[in-house]
């Protein structure tokens, strides 16, 4: 655990001593976020904050390498490999994209690429955890790698909307995957700690809390096509990987105190809110005839802020759903399902009336309103 913590402190502090520095080349370079009248903020913020991010998730993975407790991921360096091409085209499509606005199906094919470079190196689904279903068909391993990792990408994207929301939510869900992953491996083998899943997720926790401070409403600067990109690809590919477990679970070595349901429900946990926006949107802009990649001001976030909460309020109450969500899966592992199911239950309830309060309490005060009359004629 304390390897995982040092790294994850690494890509903090790099992520955070090098965001400054990647403001002032978007503010040299003109780089900002034009302004549209579905956005949220006032004036012209600066992007490409996913650089710094994306250059400490490298530096704490290039350290990590020189790390004996770390020998059992990078003895085979072939996923990793994959994984690091996958993040060349990420870097590269998303500074395109902040810089020239590229058009949406050239972004598909940049993002279909990077998924391509990770699952033909070897990190594929091999196994649907639900019944323990095995994938063994090559190609469809490759074809549902690629779709998750896609899927999550535009997740992340889409939910990128309020200052400091994909990162806090991202250092949010990554942390609850990176516990449980780290359980897991605990759990399956007693003589290596190491896991590809675990590492990716403490250096993603790790550049997203360095960059929060910048970020964090009022944002200084944001974290662009790159960002995104980058967390949604390392969350989806610790998804993946977990899948490789699977049949260390099925032999029943060990395994007694994690649930066998976590490695699909958790994922799916920590994404809940990026892809009930995703799923939300698509259904929004399909039905008006529009294109699913379009842009409008029907998200999650937006639906907030325009109900009568402020930017930092909508963002805080989207972590607390975050928190809650894939905390409370986590749970599972540690008390009785009862009991994390009543707990978590009223929580989601008062956290439910408190997202809803503005609504309910404009609704009051019309019921209550006097309503007006007129004076009779005479």
């Amino acid at each position: 655990m304390k390897v995982y913590l040092m790294l994850l402190a690494l890509s903090a502090v790099v992520s955070f001593a090098l965001t400054p520095a990647v403001r002032r080349l978007a503010l040299a370079g003109q780089v900002f976020t034009p302004q549209r009248q579905r956005d949220v903020h006032r004036e012209p913020v600066p992007k490409l904050g996913g650089v710094a991010m994306i250059a400490a998730v490298l530096v704490a993975l290039a350290i990590g390498a020189m790390v004996p407790f770390l020998d059992g991921i990078y003895s085979d360096p072939e996923p990793l490999h994959g994984l690091l091409m996958a993040l060349g085209v990420v870097v590269l499509m998303g500074v395109a994209d902040d810089l020239w606005d590229l058009h949406w199906t050239l972004k598909l094919a940049g993002q279909v690429s990077a998924a391509a470079l990770v699952a033909f190196h070897g990190i594929r689904v091999e196994a649907m955890p639900v019944g323990w279903i095995a994938v063994g068909n090559e190609p469809v391993q490759i074809g549902l790698t690629i779709f998750i990792l896609v899927l999550t990408m535009n997740a992340i994207n889409f939910v990128d909307g309020l200052d400091g929301l994909a990162a806090g939510m991202a250092a949010i869900g990554g942390s609850a995957f990176f516990i449980y992953t780290y359980l897991l491996t605990r759990t399956i083998n007693e003589f290596d700690y190491s896991n590809l899943a675990t590492l990716l997720m403490a250096v993603l926790v790790g550049s997203c809390i360095g960059f929060l401070p910048h970020n964090f409403n009022p944002a200084r600067i944001f974290m662009g096509e790159v960002g995104a990109m980058l967390i949604g690809l390392l969350l989806a590919t610790a998804a993946v990987a977990v899948t490789a477990t699977v049949g260390d679970m099925q032999e029943g070595f060990r395994f007694r105190n994690v649930p066998a349901y976590m490695p699909i429900l958790l994922p799916i946990a920590v994404m809940a809110l990026p892809l009930l926006d995703l799923g939300l949107a698509v259904v929004r802009r399909t039905v008006r005839g529009a294109s699913p990649f379009s842009a409008d001001r029907g998200h999650l976030h937006h639906k907030l802020v325009d109900g009568g909460w402020t930017h930092r309020q909508a963002v805080l109450l989207l972590y607390l759903w975050t928190f809650l969500i894939a905390y409370g899966v986590v749970a599972l592992n540690f008390v009785d399902w009862w009991i994390v199911l009543a707990v978590v239950g009223v929580l989601l309830l008062g956290a439910g009336y408190l997202t809803l309060h503005p609504w309910v309490r404009r609704s009051r005060t019309a019921r209550n309103a006097p309503h007006e009359t007129r004076e009779p004629q005479t």
